[in-house]
């Protein structure tokens, strides 16, 4: 059978059209398409109301709240919550309308598509001084799919140097909750000039959730808020964020137990004599000469890894729950003895 075409098994996660793919492939397939933490956050008693009533604009507030101190956001930046930062990301062309866009490097491909499809093919550079004359400029930091983090001063000059110039620095730290606090423009971030993404779904294990912040000064998150509407985020998402987020021995060692995993998958990987080249500790990315036929023979046990169109050489793994290391570790020895 043929892949399903389209950019959900490009993205990630569909494993529908794994199995399209891989039709024999033992189930339930290990999934390390995704940058997604496989030890979710545990949900808390959701009260039967909160299905039945629309979400409360009282609790919205407090749940913006506390993402703003998880993200130890300045007093006068506003953090405005929504249904996954993907639904933000649709919005940029017409938030901020602009005719030169930048976008740093091989990357997490919505953003190229989104101003594409608006009219506005985006240019990529290599470096952020090529982005330096750009109306907006787009980073995704830490990188996806290398890891690669620029250090967010340099971030912040970046933007107060767009500012100047009425444009927009927009920063995508989708994964960057694992890392120590001081690698996140937040803080530091101009009141101008900037507006950085954050995702819940990844770090708490809760994609299907959808929810996701934007942070940045007042009257760019006022219009963001306006383009969203009313109850935008549902009141699940709502009442689980609040405690997730605010659960700081939660979040205190899952650095520490994110390596591990990856340490797991990278070993894995390494006796299949693919080479690490990057990554953060939500997903590493691998080269090998034959990505292809290593992914293939990894699907037909039964293990989705990620593969890139663009670079047929590289391979991207996520972490591995640890229920399934036993059997990874059994499919990496059948796939290295080939």
């Amino acid at each position: 059978m043929q892949e399903r075409d389209g950019p959900s098994l490009y993205h990630g996660g569909d494993l529908a059209s794994a199995r399209c793919l891989f039709p024999d492939a033992p189930e339930p397939f290990i999934d390390l398409s995704t940058g997604i933490n496989p030890e979710p956050y545990p949900i808390p008693h959701l009260p039967p109301e909160i299905f039945t009533r629309l979400p409360d604009a009282g609790q919205l507030a407090e749940l913006e709240r506390i993402a703003a101190l998880r993200y130890r956001a300045a007093p006068e930046a506003a953090t405005v919550a929504a249904p996954g930062t993907q639904a933000l990301i649709q919005l940029l062309p017409r938030l901020h309308p602009a005719k030169n866009i930048g976008i740093l490097g091989f990357t997490y491909g919505e953003y190229e598509r989104i101003w594409r499809e608006a009219g506005t093919p985006p240019r990529i550079v290599e470096d952020l001084d090529g982005l330096s004359a750009c109306e907006i400029a787009i980073v995704v930091n830490p990188n996806n799919p290398d890891g690669k983090l620029v250090p967010a001063a340099d971030l912040a000059v970046l933007a107060r140097q767009l500012a100047r110039r009425g444009g927009l620095l927009i920063v995508d730290e989708a994964f960057m909750d694992p890392l120590p606090p001081q690698q996140s423009l937040v803080p530091i971030m101009p009141a101008d000039g900037a507006l950085v993404l954050r995702s819940f779904g990844k770090t708490y294990g809760l994609p299907g959730l959808r929810l996701g912040f934007a942070v940045a000064g007042a009257a760019l998150a006022a219009k963001l808020r306006a383009m969203l509407g009313p109850w935008a985020v549902a009141g699940p998402a709502i009442e689980i964020g609040r405690a997730a987020l605010a659960d700081d021995a939660w979040l205190a060692g899952l650095s520490d137990r994110l390596a591990h995993r990856a340490a797991i998958v990278e070993k894995c990987l390494a006796r299949c004599g693919a080479r690490k080249i990057g990554g953060t500790s939500l997903f590493q990315l691998f080269v090998h000469p034959r990505a292809e036929e290593l992914f293939q023979r990894f699907g037909r046990e039964g293990v989705l890894l990620r593969r890139f169109p663009e670079r047929p050489d590289w391979l991207r793994a996520g972490c591995v729950a640890e229920a399934d290391v036993a059997r990874l570790r059994a499919v990496a020895e059948r796939v290295r003895a080939f």
